[in-house]
């Protein structure tokens, strides 16, 4: 049996929510510093909706958060959860690239959405050996 941080489903669970706590959290404690850091300073605003917007956003990511941390998953849970992640990628390239919204910072976005998904992967292979 493997242990350690990446031997238990709960553990790469929780470790997705740890990454939705941490971003989604920033995003409802500070959500002007996310506008800041994050969007090019020639669309960024703070106006109230968008800092109510900002911040609602963050509440969602910690309600996965809630979600990823509180139920079971398995295997048909990862594989879905992986697979949910895709767009997001998708996202992050368009208004970064095509049509310029993101600043480079968005990096940080990829990088949770890639540690995310690096999770599932784990989690689905992790989940064929165990039997969930």
């Amino acid at each position: 049996m493997k242990t350690g941080i990446l031997g238990s489903v709960g553990s790469l669970q929780r470790l997705i929510a740890a990454v939705f706590f941490g971003l989604g959290g920033w995003c409802v404690i500070a959500p002007a510093s996310v506008i800041d850091l994050t969007i090019r300073p020639e669309h960024a605003s703070h106006a109230p909706i968008v800092l109510v917007s900002i911040g609602a956003f963050g509440a969602q990511a910690c309600l996965a958060g809630l979600f990823a941390a509180l139920t079971r998953f398995t295997r048909a849970t990862f594989l879905g959860f992986g697979a949910a992640l895709l767009p997001f990628f998708v996202f992050d390239w368009w208004f970064y690239a095509v049509q310029p919204l993101f600043n480079r910072l968005i990096v940080l976005d990829v990088a949770g959405n890639l540690i995310m998904l690096a999770l599932c992967w784990r989690g689905y292979r992790l989940a064929e050996v165990s039997g969930s």
